[in-house]
This record gives C-alpha cells, sequence and structure tokens, in this order.
C-alpha cells in the first residue's frame, strides 16, 4: 500500500519516522499547502494519508478514490470531515496517549513562568536593568507560589489527572469542573462555577466542541472572583481571545499562559499578542504536546495502528 505523509515537518528533525510494516510505497513532504487540488494531487494514488493539521474536507476526500485510512498524528480530529470518511468507507484514526507526560510538565512549566514571572525577570537579567538597579536581587513583580494554591481542572482524562499528582506535589488543593450547567457526579468532581469562583488558578485540558467553543468567555471570567492565572493547553478556541486580553487588562484575571491559539500560527492581529509585554503572560507555540520521547511514542503507536489495518486488508 502507498502511505502519503503530508507534513513530516510537524516533527522535531532527528526523530526516526520510518514507513510502518506494509508500507510499500511511502511518500513525504515536509508540508503542504492548503488549496485541495494540491493535496489531491499529493495523494490521488495514495491508500493511505498520514497527516497532522492538514484540513481533509468532503471535497478532497470524494476525489481520493483509492484512499483507505486517515491516519491522524494527534488526538484531535477537527480537521477531518468525519462524515465523509463514512459515507466512502475511510477509515479515520487519531492517537492518544503520546502525550502524558509531556503535556502535564509543559503545563507546569507555564504555570510557574506566569506565576514568578520567569520571561520577565530573565529580560531584566539579559538588557542590563538587574545591573542598572544595583541591588542584589531584582523583585519588581512578586513571586507567588504554588502551595496552598487552588487549582481547577477543566477536561480530567489521563492528562488532567496527571496535573492532578503534580499539583497536589506542589501542595495545591485540586478541583475539577463537571460540565458546566451540571451537577456534579460525584463527589470527585465540583460544579463548573463554584470551580471558576475557588481558582487561584485554572488549567485548560478539555476538547475543542459546540459545548466548550469560548468556554471561557466574558461571562465566566466574570465569575472568576480570585483573579487567576489561566493556563491552555487544550485548544485555542476555548478561550475567546478578545474577552481574556480585556480581562487581563482590566486585572479580572491575574495572567494568561497559553500553548494554543484559535488561529495557528497565530496571527499578527490577534488581540493576545497585545499582552506578550505582560509579565504573567507566555506563550509557546503548540509544542506541549512534542517532548522527545512524547513524538518517539506517538510513532511507535501509529506505526502499530497503521500495520495492523493493512494486515487486516490483506
Amino acid at each position: 500500500m502507498q502511505a502519503v505523509f503530508l507534513d513530516k515537518g510537524t516533527f522535531s528533525d532527528g526523530i526516526d519516522l520510518p514507513a510502518p510494516a506494509g508500507v510499500s510505497d511511502y511518500v513525504t513532504y515536509n508540508d503542504t499547502p492548503k488549496d485541495a487540488d494540491t493535496i489531491i494531487e499529493r495523494c490521488k494514488d495514495a491508500d493511505i494519508i498520514i497527516t497532522n493539521k492538514v484540513q481533509l474536507g468532503a471535497d478532497i476526500i470524494a476525489n481520493l478514490p483509492k484512499l483507505k485510512l486517515i491516519q491522524l498524528t494527534a488526538t484531535g480530529m477537527n480537521n477531518v470531515d468525519q462524515d465523509a470518511c463514512e459515507q466512502h468507507n475511510v477509515a479515520l484514526y487519531n492517537i492518544a496517549g503520546y502525550a502524558v507526560k509531556s503535556v502535564p510538565e509543559h503545563t507546569f512549566m507555564l504555570m510557574l513562568s506566569a506565576m514568578r514571572a520567569g520571561v520577565h525577570y530573565h529580560q531584566k537579567v539579559a538588557d542590563g536593568t538587574w545591573l542598572a538597579n544595583g541591588n542584589f536581587c531584582l523583585l519588581d513583580i512578586p513571586l507567588i507560589d504554588l502551595e496552598e494554591k487552588t487549582l481547577g481542572i477543566i477536561g480530567v482524562g489521563t492528562i488532567g489527572k496527571r496535573v492532578t499528582e503534580i499539583a497536589r506535589a506542589f501542595g495545591m488543593t485540586v478541583l475539577w469542573a463537571d460540565h458546566q450547567g451540571q451537577a456534579p457526579r460525584s463527589e470527585e468532581y465540583t460544579a463548573f462555577d463554584d470551580v471558576l469562583a475557588r481558582a487561584d488558578v485554572l488549567t485548560l485540558h478539555c476538547p475543542l466542541n459546540e459545548q466548550t467553543e469560548h468556554l471561557i468567555n466574558k461571562d465566566t471570567l466574570a465569575k472568576m472572583s480570585k483573579q487567576p492565572l489561566i493556563v491552555n493547553v487544550a485548544r485555542g478556541g476555548i478561550v475567546d481571545s478578545q474577552a481574556l486580553t480585556d480581562a487581563i487588562n482590566n486585572e479580572q484575571i491575574i495572567g494568561y499562559a497559553s500553548d494554543v491559539f484559535e488561529q495557528e500560527p497565530i496571527l499578527d492581529n490577534d488581540p493576545l499578542l497585545t499582552l506578550a509585554d505582560h509579565p504573567r503572560v507566555i506563550f509557546s507555540p503548540h509544542n506541549a504536546w512534542g517532548s522527545k520521547s512524547a513524538q518517539v511514542t506517538l510513532w511507535q503507536i501509529l506505526s502499530k495502528q497503521v500495520a495492523e489495518f493493512i494486515d487486516k486488508q490483506s
């Protein structure tokens, strides 16, 4: 079978990405333009498409009669028309469980950097501000400890539970938010609005869907009485960028640390970029998932899935 990898460049250089067992013709592209004609041309002979973020709409899938499998190198499946896959008998696989170390650790990198103004203080050392100040230390922005703070978690899957473990090791109290508007399903969960009101830090780990799009908006931000730090390692669309920017400027929340954005790469007119110099704002370019070990694990899972799919076809 022929497999075409449309955006191999989403992996780090030096990560070995061999063809899965059973793939006899393996074609790779570092990246692929968004236009449908190019995607169709590259995949016209493919039995299997491997991709991370290339959007595969119904028009593309309908014009690839040989296609049998779309194998994503990610968990989210928003980039693929799932109804069209079902209509044309194309299997759609994603990958789960590969970043259960990488994303939680990245969450705390962002959290600690914002709470202790890490980027701000790095810059003050590098640009000579500390030298000009003359004191043995510089403390113009307060450093905030995590111990004894309350962490609210929205999205309690494998990653949310690992974040819980790490937070408790820091001495934090952890609240798991149930779905908005629903009573807590068990004693382990807390009502959504109560979590907003009680959290000193709020981390987002939920999928993006109709229920969670712009879940963090003007109304929900107004319920955050403790001016929390918000950490987003889920999807950019869960946060209303303009409402979040306004909340920072109005001091409704203390800061924002995010790995994800509504458009990626982030557009130069995104209001969040106006916060780039804020001492408690830190951004990373959607790479929380991508530790070296996570990438290796992802490809091992993918290779096994693709090989098993091919074996079933024979």
